[in-house]
């Protein structure tokens, strides 16, 4: 398992107000979870948090945690629980980590990527439909794969490949259902051609059928004036 370091401190700025003054400092406020104890208020660098969410996919990641307590550091195991950003202008507001033990198995999703090209889209002009990006798995912390990579080179048209054609490493369960689809080549979408009109006929508008309207007194001879009642 690579180890990833990230270094905090304990943050005993709390309120909107000294937030905003922290961030202004570089610092993103963050809250530790453990399991029987309570949150703890922490604070991390907001260049180290960046550089370590463009060099890794953090979810699912371990990451140890050094906290600096006391002129003492600390290292705890931890996993990113939840990342909060600013809706306008995409800033990171919050960081929730999760405090993890090494030896008690997880459960976390790992992604899937495809690798090489299908004969059924090379050969046979179909294409290849990614219907499920990832996997839940259950492992230990040590043992979380950074991704799971599918041959696809061989897929023929019609063909799929399902949960249970994968071959996870050993101390990985899987939690998908193994019926389902991963990926699969697919028929090209056939495009309809439209009916074109024969020429020199008009296109004919349907007929629209009009209830006949009673003119008042017809088919009735009309009463003469002046005419007297016998």
């Amino acid at each position: 398992m690579e180890e990833i370091l990230l270094n905090a401190e304990l943050r005993e700025e709390l309120g909107r107000g000294k937030v905003k003054d922290l961030k202004d400092k570089g610092f993103i406020p963050a809250v530790i979870y453990s399991e029987g104890k309570n949150a703890q208020a922490l604070k991390v660098s907001k260049g180290e948090l960046i550089r370590l969410i463009h060099h890794h996919r953090i979810e699912g990641v371990v990451i140890s945690l050094k906290v600096k307590e006391d002129d003492k550091e600390k290292a705890r195991s931890c996993l990113i629980k939840e990342i909060q950003y600013d809706p306008v202008h995409d800033d990171i507001l919050h960081v929730d980590f999760n405090e993890i033990s090494l030896t008690k198995e997880i459960k976390v999703n790992i992604p899937i990527e495809a690798v090489g090209e299908p004969i059924g889209v090379k050969q046979e002009g179909g294409s290849l439909e990614h219907i499920l990006w990832e996997v839940e798995v259950e492992c230990l912390p040590t043992n979380i794969p950074k991704n799971i990579q599918i041959d696809v080179s061989q897929l023929k048209m019609g063909e799929a490949i399902h949960v249970k054609d994968i071959p996870f490493p050993a101390g990985v369960k899987v939690l998908n259902d193994l019926g389902a689809i991963i990926l699969q080549v697919a028929a090209p979408m056939k495009e309809e051609v439209p009916v074109e009109a024969v020429e020199g006929e008009e296109a004919k508008e349907p007929e629209v059928i009009k209830e006949k309207k009673e003119v008042p007194g017809e088919g009735e001879a009309e009463p003469e004036e002046g005419k007297e009642k016998k």
